[in-house]
């Protein structure tokens, strides 16, 4: 079925699928269901409150906060009136917000909670462009400083709408297929954020490509828990449900994702790698049976499959998923490409490669190995950057920045970014994500950094995954139990135990893709520290120079090796 704009997709399923549910959050300790009816007359009222405060087709609105049901709907809300969605991540500071709402222009911004109220009031002032600001938590309303409450902008919505219920049927009838529905900033591992232009066209192709590969039911159940401000579950969980009228299941949070899943009891479910890694070394089992067991035990019983995207998922994690009856697809994309390049399928899944191209999308490997992609699902270019447009678009094919390959079988695999790619001091050249995710795959190790540019060898930054290593040194006599972790960094059993695993995993690659020496970190990298992007991925430039003088001090220590040939 062709459509116009995300907008009219909505119109549409809400008239299709009227009182059947369509949204289910968490309040007060209850899941609670919202209709396809209501869904769309709360957006038409934000919508119609946006327009009544004077935003004009292609008009900038801020949506700062975390998931909640009031995000859906402002988001919905702000496209009803034409408008552009600008969501910055929750977690950046006030200074990171300002740079994306003053880049962008925002004229309206929708905040979630007093946190975040206290970010807009602290750059408001920086902002001259910024009329009004609303609040999800009503109690957080002052209209002296033209701060609205959520329930009170609804209703102001509500009064208007009759009046410009004719302004909101141009406007909807008006949006095509290349007007902007969003502006999302890339998350800056390296340099300041881009704003991307992704248009109703991209995200609708990309939506309702994915539903035609996943041939998901119209009695899906999605549980969503990855940010909206991330483009992978917007388009993913968010949109994907709008086009294939599922019901759409808010997580209360991260860490109720497991209680999440037992109440709920989902169809599908879209995660990162690290998710993925961090429950099955929580539930491992020494009888890979019971291991396969308890991963059932938690997904439920209706589960038809997995997705994993965002980062590379480790091959040995893919196929005990698989082995365990849960099949954990992994797909590839980027913000640029709406997000969806490629994607395995239920019957047709490749551990270790990102799958086939959606419907529509074309996929080549340049010269240089890069993956290059064509086709709807490619942004409009960068806000207010023609020049870093030109660079990642040419000739309709937008540069992905991944190495990759494609085989016999069409299917695609990524094996680094071209960036990233580490040259040594004798010239070979290494892959750092390749190596990192081999060691990721041993139940003892939970995070790595792989490093080694200009240098005669690797280092590693290792990141343990404590209680399997303690568990680990248990089983061979080493009595840790009571030691801190600021301890057993240093601990021979501790130094020994990782040496063996990480000398296993590496096995198999060449003499120059080997860790000589490592260091062992005793707490995660987070987002907090700056040390992981929004989407959990690495931010390598920041952790490589936060540790500089320790990765040099291993280097010391390995001068008299000797270079790779």
């Amino acid at each position: 079925m062709s459509y116009r704009n995300l907008t009219e997709l909505h119109r549409r399923q809400a008239d299709r699928l009227g009182l059947l549910p369509a949204l289910r959050y968490r309040r007060f300790g209850m899941f609670h269901d919202v209709s396809w009816e209501r869904y769309r007359q709360d957006a038409l009222a934000c919508g119609a409150a946006l327009v009544d405060a004077g935003i004009k087709p292609g008009d900038r609105v801020g949506l700062l906060g975390e998931n909640r049901l009031e995000w859906l709907i402002a988001d919905m809300g702000l496209l009803a009136a034409a408008a552009v969605n600008v969501p910055p991540h929750a977690p950046l500071t006030a200074r990171q917000v300002l740079f994306q709402l003053d880049d962008a222009g925002v004229r309206w911004l929708f905040v979630s909670t007093a946190e975040q109220l206290a970010k807009a009031r602290q750059i408001r002032q920086e902002l001259p462009a910024l009329e009004g600001i609303v609040v999800f938590e009503n109690r957080e309303a002052a209209p002296a400083e033209k701060i609205y409450s959520w329930t009170s902008f609804l209703q102001r919505g509500r009064h208007a709408l009759p009046r410009l219920a004719e302004e909101m049927t141009r406007r909807e009838a008006a949006l095509g297929r290349d007007d902007v529905a969003t502006i999302m900033y890339t998350s800056g591992t390296t340099g300041n954020p881009k704003g991307v232009m992704l248009t109703h066209g991209n995200l609708l192709s990309n939506a309702l490509a994915s539903l035609e590969v996943g041939r998901s039911a119209p009695d899906s159940i999605v549980l969503s828990w990855l940010p909206f401000s991330h483009i992978y579950a917007r388009s993913v969980d968010h949109y994907q449900s709008i086009a294939g009228g599922f019901v759409m299941c808010l997580a209360e949070s991260a860490e109720t994702l497991v209680r999440d899943l037992a109440e709920i009891q989902p169809t599908h479910m879209s995660s990162v790698p690290r998710f993925y890694e961090k429950l099955l070394t929580a539930v491992a089992a020494p009888d890979p049976q019971e291991t396969y067991r308890r991963l059932r035990t938690i997904f439920g019983p209706r589960i038809v499959w997995l997705s994993s995207g965002g980062a590379p998922l480790p091959r040995p994690i893919a196929e005990v998923y698989e082995a365990a009856g849960l099949p954990l697809l992994q797909g590839y994309g980027l913000t640029e490409s709406s997000p969806c390049i490629s994607f395995n399928r239920k019957g047709f899944n490749k551990p270790g490669t990102v799958g086939l191209p959606l419907p529509g999308v074309e996929v080549k490997i340049s010269a240089d190995g890069e993956v290059l992609s064509r086709g709807p699902h490619i942004m409009k270019g960068y806000w207010k950057n023609p020049q870093a447009t030109a660079e990642a678009i040419q000739d309709g094919w937008l540069l992905t920045g991944d190495l990759g390959s494609i085989d016999s079988d069409g299917y695609l695999s990524i094996t680094g970014r071209k960036k990233e790619l580490l040259v040594l001091s004798n010239g070979k050249k290494v892959v750092p994500s390749f190596i990192e995710g081999l060691l990721l795959g041993d139940e003892c190790i939970d995070q790595a950094a792989v490093c080694g540019e200009g240098r005669n060898f690797l280092t590693a930054l290792i990141v343990p995954h404590w209680e399997n290593l303690r568990r680990a040194l248990a089983q061979q006599g080493a009595a840790v139990d009571h030691e801190a972790q600021d301890t057993l960094v240093r601990h021979p059993a501790v130094q020994a135990l990782l040496r063996k695993r990480i000398d296993r995993v590496l096995k198999d690659v060449s003499k120059s893709e080997q860790i000589k020496k490592f260091m062992i970190l005793p707490h995660a990298f987070t987002m907090a520290a700056d040390e992981l992007t929004v989407s959990l991925k690495l931010r390598r430039n920041v952790v490589l120079k936060k540790y500089a003088s320790q990765l040099d001090a291993l280097y010391k220590e390995g001068r008299d090796a000797a270079d790779n040939d």
